[in-house]
């Protein structure tokens, strides 16, 4: 016989859509039960993103998670754009007024961790064959087995937040479901160093033997990425080559200040934009990663997170407390009316910085022409400023 368990809003997925909806929610007053198949501390050491909008701050202060980052973040008003060793400053400050802050997501997950553990919130992880059923019922209800013990926790709302490989999308009828995917034929090999960065701002290289990023999690580490092949194994790019290419794909004077320290994480990441329609089914809400995906280029994946869970917070909010289903019903119009405009910054930034492996000499042109023309429009430049900082967040 199963236990039988209960809460307002389920909550499948300890990601940061998962813990920032908990913590807003909690914040409101309404109860919440997060669950995790992985191990808390896997969750706690994943390395992801590390570019956070304006937007994206403010979610996380009305969170009250925000004291750390405002701390330690680092701000920055601009990147770099390498051309074959050409770079060009592209100013978000003079251009739009804006900036961007730069705390890793593994920083952001601890914050929201630590404050669920402070309100003596649980998480219940390395729950197993999680399986949301009811959704068309006013009382839905979430199954899943725990050390052993099988569960069945009711509640009033399935929020999916738990990632592209979760089971909550998978709970959406095939005929009302539909889903748009790019996969692009080309990955990230991605390295963490304690090394000082290579400049003050992140810096994104477009060379002949392929894209480049030069980013960090703080002034004494370093996050490095260069353009490969994504079948590659981890272990065909050893720390040597890696520093090899990073040095052949920015220009000499970059290239002379790159600290070779040994890597203390390596990952190949494959790049893929999707986007699953709709983001509700009944009484199941799906945000983040479960929702959709993009290449990281644009910075824009826990960015998307967030915008999420601000616009479905306010929802849940009016719909618990007051009965009131106008933002809910609105909820997957407005959240994927911002998703759209995310994944083509996305699709326009790694299309224009990556080199293509077909060899499509016309393509390689037109390429080379819109990289010129950033370089001499400040009007283009406006363009990538104002998505790269964040377009306005629309709550309703």
């Amino acid at each position: 016989m199963a236990k039988q368990l209960s809460t307002r809003v389920a909550i499948v997925g300890s990601g940061p859509a998962g813990l920032l909806l908990g913590q807003l929610l909690f914040r409101a007053g309404i109860d919440n039960l997060i669950l995790e198949r992985r191990p808390l501390s896997r969750v706690l050491a994943r390395i992801r993103a590390g570019v956070l909008e304006e937007s994206t701050v403010r979610v996380l202060e009305e969170a009250g998670v925000a004291e750390r980052l405002h701390r330690e973040g680092l701000v920055h008003d601009g990147i770099e754009i390498s051309v074959c060793g050409e770079r060009r400053r592209i100013d978000f400050a003079t251009l739009t007024g804006k900036h961007v802050v730069i705390y890793g997501q593994t920083e952001v997950t601890k914050d929201l961790v630590a404050a669920r553990e402070a309100a003596g919130l649980p998480i219940l992880d390395e729950a197993r064959d999680v399986l949301p059923v009811d959704l068309e019922s006013d009382r839905p209800k979430v199954l899943f087995r725990r050390h052993g013990e099988e569960f069945e926790l009711a509640c009033e709302i399935v929020a999916g937040c738990d990632g592209f490989h979760g089971v909550c999308r998978s709970r959406i009828p095939a005929e009302r479901l539909k889903t748009f995917e790019r996969v692009y034929p080309f990955g990230w090999l991605g390295i963490l160093a304690h090394a000082r960065p290579v400049s003050d701002e992140l810096v994104y290289a477009y060379s002949e033997r392929g894209f480049a990023l030069f980013s960090m999690r703080s002034p004494t580490v370093s996050r490095l990425y260069v353009q490969c092949d994504p079948n590659d194994p981890v272990e065909a790019w050893p720390d040597s080559r890696v520093y090899e290419e990073l040095a052949a794909r920015v220009g000499s004077d970059l290239a002379a200040r790159l600290e070779r320290a040994p890597s203390v994480e390596k990952s190949v990441t494959q790049m893929r934009s999707f986007v699953a329609e709709p983001m509700r089914f009944g009484r199941l809400v799906l945000a983040g990663d479960a929702a959709h995906i993009v290449p990281p280029t644009g910075a824009k994946g826990l960015n998307l997170a967030a915008a999420d869970v601000a616009v479905l917070a306010r929802a849940l909010i009016a719909f618990l407390r007051e009965g009131d289903a106008r933002l809910l019903d609105r909820y997957s119009d407005v959240a994927l009316a911002r998703v759209w405009k995310a994944e083509r910054f996305s699709w326009w930034m790694t299309s224009l910085l990556h080199k293509f492996p077909e060899g499509d000499p016309f393509r390689d042109r037109l390429q080379r022409a819109e990289l010129e023309y950033l370089f001499q429009s400040e009007a283009m430049q406006k363009v990538l400023a104002e998505n790269y900082t964040g377009l306005p967040l629309a709550l309703s």
